[in-house]
């Protein structure tokens, strides 16, 4: 039996064009797929200057609950109807059913934790 599982994040990593239809591309570590059982997702992201993951929802039956955890850089997130400044340090929650992205606004490569997971109790039909 396994007793812990190890990653980094130079390894791994898959370069995903026009998240849901962002603009460039996307550097993106999954961890622990299929080893964890806590039933979330772990990433992190890393985007050049001017690259974006484009507003999105995450509702109904595909409702998520996303963290994303700023480690470097600066961005512009969209939540709603409203856009914060984000930059390293800062953590967003984002609810199910909440319109949401952001981009890279700064001079340097953005890159954030990004943890999702299905949330329990939720209104599938939200």
């Amino acid at each position: 039996m396994t007793m812990f599982y190890r990653q980094n994040d130079i390894e791994g990593i898959r370069n995903v064009k026009g998240v849901h239809e962002g603009k460039g591309s996307i550097n993106i570590r999954s961890f622990f797929d299929g080893k964890s059982q806590l039933g979330i997702g772990f990433h992190v992201w890393e985007l050049k200057p001017g690259t974006s993951e484009g507003t999105h929802i995450h509702e109904k039956e595909s409702a998520l609950e996303e963290i994303y955890y700023f480690l470097e850089g600066q961005g512009e997130m969209w939540i709603g109807t409203e856009t914060i400044n984000v930059k390293a340090g800062d953590a967003i929650l984002v609810p199910p059913g909440v319109e949401h992205g952001f981009k890279n606004s700064g001079l340097a490569p953005l890159k954030l934790v990004l943890l999702f997971g299905k949330p329990i109790g939720v209104d599938s039909s939200i």
